[in-house]
């Protein structure tokens, strides 16, 4: 059994799939309109009639109006246009032109303003009166519409990543178990290392880690007199909190003086 993510992300494209087809039916659809439209405009226009009552040019969706051909093909060709671009923000290309420039269409918003876009477009052609192809077509394009909608109102803007391939792969990988080990590298000792331990020999630690010291004894002050420094001996001095040494004469117990007097002969 699949998880929900997957029936989400299967239904979710499942109506990106059926937009693209619907907006595609309506391109054909206004392209066939336009260019009955012209050809309407011609005819009449070769026949001469007079057509003063009439609201519309006759089997075509031009209204009878001052300037009504020009705004009859500028409609057209605007819904060819915004259907190319609602094209575009179905299929992600290219996202970052969207993402800057039409913002409401990009990867950060969700799919309610395709579906207001989808009902005008199918509106303004559902206004008209038109041949059964157009009127499929754009009936469809407008319940897709209203389903976009209701969409972005369910998912508002995670609808488009929980759509997204890319997104699907990286939430895969992340259900994969991760391991993670644990233990403390191992470093593999020096094949010197492993001889001193054998053999018990020093010999090879002083070529290891460089040349082995003298220590602080003669050797070590007879080295440095070599190279050129002079070892002394440090003056003893005492911390500044230490007391000052006491004097033999300054004594806080005085000796005992001498006694100036004799003892009599006669005493007891």
């Amino acid at each position: 059994m699949m998880p929900p993510r997957a029936y989400i992300f299967i239904g979710l494209n499942g109506v990106r799939i059926l937009s693209i087809i619907a907006m595609l039916l309506v391109f054909a659809s206004s392209i066939l309109v336009l260019v009955n439209d012209v050809e309407a405009v011609n005819r009449s226009m070769k026949a001469n009639t007079d057509m003063t009552d009439c609201d519309y040019i006759e089997g075509s969706t031009v209204p009878n109006q001052p300037a009504g051909v020009f705004w009859a093909v500028v409609n057209r060709l605007l819904i060819i246009f915004q259907v190319i671009v609602l094209i575009l923000s179905e299929i992600g290309w290219p996202a970052a032109f969207f993402a800057r420039f039409f913002p409401v269409l990009g990867p950060d918003f969700g799919l309610g303003a395709l579906g207001i876009f989808q009902c005008l477009i199918g509106a303004t052609i559902l206004s008209h009166h038109v041949d059964d192809f157009t009127l499929v077509a754009a009936f469809f394009l407008f319940s897709l519409g209203c389903v976009n909608m209701l969409v972005g109102l369910v998912f508002r803007e995670k609808a488009k990543a929980k759509r997204s391939i890319m997104s699907w792969r990286a939430e895969a990988k992340g259900v994969l178990p991760t391991h993670k080990d644990l233990r403390p590298p191992f470093a593999r000792p020096g094949s010197t290392f492993m001889k001193n331990m054998f053999t018990g020999s020093e010999k090879s630690e002083a070529s290891e880690f460089g040349q082995k010291g003298y220590g602080f004894g003669r050797q070590g002050e007879k080295a440095a007199g070599l190279k050129g420094f002079l070892i002394s001996k440090p003056i003893e001095s005492l911390p500044r909190y230490a007391p000052p040494p006491r004097s033999e004469s300054s004594s806080s117990r005085a000796g005992t003086p001498e006694p100036t007097f004799k003892s009599s002969p006669t005493a007891i």
